[in-house]
Formats: structure tokens, sequence, C-alpha cells
């Protein structure tokens, strides 16, 4: 594709990479049009989540002329499929170009048409299991739900789900989000489920709440979210969340306090988020860009950097392309042999359970 000069001619090339005309190997093209939008709004990507920090100023580095705008790093899948809705004619600031979702708001977005499809140079190295036949969400990283337990104030830490409800942990459990809106809180919830005897999809749902209904009726849920902040403070000694946020957060405190993370005995479940491209972005070239970005080597070696395996794990160790000091980073491989990776079905029948029932079942308002 020429690159002209002009005016005329920019916006030309603008109009034609925005309908999706350009290929994704046409890089140079899309980095001008993305270049001329000139921002790029994400949303709910804490630095310390999967290496986001890293990778952003990544992507900063290698694309200055284009602002990255980040809003609300703590929303969960659910608030950021709102921000598109509340968003859809707004092109200012608050509207988001893209989003990294739980894998069952994937589909939930395509059918109400919230995002719109991309495929990136990388898309065949990327599982079919993993994405959407017709580019409109994709898998980019996954990782299991395990415990950060600040040792600090927690002697024994749980070995097990079912730990959770024992006297010697009033005050101290927290998950890591709200279960009616946070993708990583609603595998929580899974997670214990199963371990309480429910098979995925609707009994874990229903299992889950059930047994943190107890964890609560035992005083020992903290209705709050926890974060490496809590843990530190001691609000929430004991935390759910997926393996790569913990392992970052007890490096980011650095031994104050010491952070043990421990992968369950029982119920030990896996879950892929995805990214996608909002169908209303205000820079839909400069988040094609962002995508080319994350999907590249670069970008998923940052991911792993930050505990996370990224999707495109196997090719990259395959072809050699993996640091020996990274795969040596990560926990033991045998903590993750009894993971198990629910389908989508299963993970949209638990979020629905969980969801609508996490009020009357549980009775805990999960709050900042």
């Amino acid at each position: 594709m020429t690159i002209h000069s002009t005016a005329t001619g920019l916006a030309a090339l603008i109009a034609l990479v925005a309908s999706g005309a350009a290929s994704a190997q046409d890089l140079a093209a899309l980095e001008t049009a993305a270049k001329a939008e000139g921002m790029l709004t994400t949303i709910a990507l804490p630095h310390d989540w999967c290496g986001y920090g890293a990778v952003i100023e990544g992507f900063k580095k290698k694309y200055p002329e284009i602002k990255v705008n980040e809003l609300n790093p703590d929303a969960g899948s659910a608030d950021e499929l709102e921000a598109i809705r509340a968003n859809k004619d707004n092109k200012g600031p608050q509207a988001p170009d893209v989003i990294d979702v739980g894998l069952s708001f994937g589909p939930q977005a395509k059918a109400e048409g919230l995002i719109q499809p991309y495929k990136v140079a990388t898309w065949d190295t990327i599982p079919d299991d993993a994405k959407d036949a017709d580019g409109y969400w994709y898998g980019d990283y996954y990782g299991v739900m395990a415990f950060g337990v600040n040792t600090d104030l927690v002697d024994a830490a749980p070995k097990s789900w079912k730990d959770l409800s024992k006297p010697e942990y009033a005050n101290a459990f927290a998950l890591a989000g709200d279960p009616r809106a946070s993708a990583q809180a609603i595998i929580s919830v899974m997670a214990a489920g199963i371990a309480n005897g429910g098979e995925p999809g609707e009994a874990s749902g229903q299992k889950g709440m059930e047994l943190l209904a107890e964890v609560n009726k035992a005083g020992n849920f903290v209705p709050v979210i926890g974060k490496s902040a809590t843990i530190a403070q001691g609000a929430t000694p004991i935390v759910t969340a997926w393996d790569y946020n913990l392992l970052s957060w007890r490096d980011g405190l650095k031994g104050n306090p010491p952070v043990e993370v421990i992968i369950p005995e029982d119920g030990v479940v896996a879950g892929v988020y995805v990214q996608a491209i909002s169908a209303y972005a205000p820079h839909p070239n400069a988040a094609k860009l962002w995508m080319e970005y994350l999907y590249s080597d670069e970008g998923q070696l940052g991911w792993l950097k930050g505990y996370c395996h990224p999707i495109r794990f196997n090719d990259l160790v395959k072809a050699g392309k993996v640091p020996q000091e990274l795969l040596d980073a990560l926990p033991e491989a045998s903590a993750y042999e009894k993971a198990i990776f629910p389908t989508l079905e299963q993970q949209e029948a638990n979020k629905k359970v969980v969801t609508g029932g996490w009020d009357s079942v549980v009775g805990a308002a999960v709050k900042e």
C-alpha cells in the first residue's frame, strides 16, 4: 500500500484501515493510521496485573506518537462492557478502545454488538479453542486461582478452600473483586464450588456460594476487594486471586510483609482472559496496533515476565523464543497438574448463577 503525503491521501488511508480492508500484515499502513489518531484508551489494566505496567511502557516506547489514556485500572469485566455501552456516542477520553475481560464476557460482548472483529498477524498461533473464529475476541493469557497469604499475620496458611472456614482465619479472607461483576472473583467462586463437590457450571456456582456463605457465617469473610495493599496492611491477610497477580504482589512487597503464594490442593481452576476492540472505538487503528503489539513475541513475553502464561506460550517455547530465566521464575509445573480449564459454556453457566445469586446466598456486598 502506498502512503500518500497529502491530507486527502492520509484520510483515505485511515478510512481504509479502519474499514478492515487493510491486512493485519500491513503494519506500516496501520502504524501510520494509528499515529494519526494519536491516542489509545485502555481500561482495567492495573500495572501489577500480568506485567501490564511494563507492557504499556513497551508500547509507548515503540510508538511515542500515541498517547495511552488509562481508565479505571480496578474495573471488573462487567464494568468494561458497561463503559462501552455508556460511551457509544462519545468519542472523548472516557470511551475505551480496547478491553481485556474474562473468557465468558467475550461472547456476551459479541452478542450485544459491543466489539468488532480483527485478526492479528500471529492469529494462526493462537489455539482455536481460545479465540472466536470470526476474530471478535481472542485469548491473551491464563493462570490458576491461588491464595496469597501474609505470613506475618497467618501462622499456618490454608491449603484448601474448605480450610477457609476454620476459626484461625477470622476476619482474614477476601476475594480480589466483586463476584457480581469481576471475572477473577467469579472464577474464585467456581474454584470453591469445585472443591465443595460441584461440577463446573451451575453446580460449581451454587456450591461455591454455599461454601463462601459458610466462610462468611464463620466471621472469616472480609467484604472488601483484596489487593496487594490490603494484604500488606493486614485488612485482608488472605486473598484469592490469579497466581500471576499474587506472585507480582509478592515481588512488589519485597518481603515487607512476606507473602506466600499457595496453589490449593482442591479446586485448582485455570482461567483465560480475552482481548477485544470496542465496536465504538474512537481510535480503531491504535486499537488494532495495540493488539498487534500484544500478540507479537515482545508483547507475549511481556506478559510472561508478569507471571502470566501468554496464549502463544507453546508456540514460543517450541520456537525457542522463551528465555530460560523466565521459565525458571514460574512456579513448579507439578502445582498445575490438577488444573481444570472450564469450557466457555461451563464458565457462562457458573457466572449466571453467581452474579444472580450472590446477594441472596452469601449476602456480603463486596466493595473497595
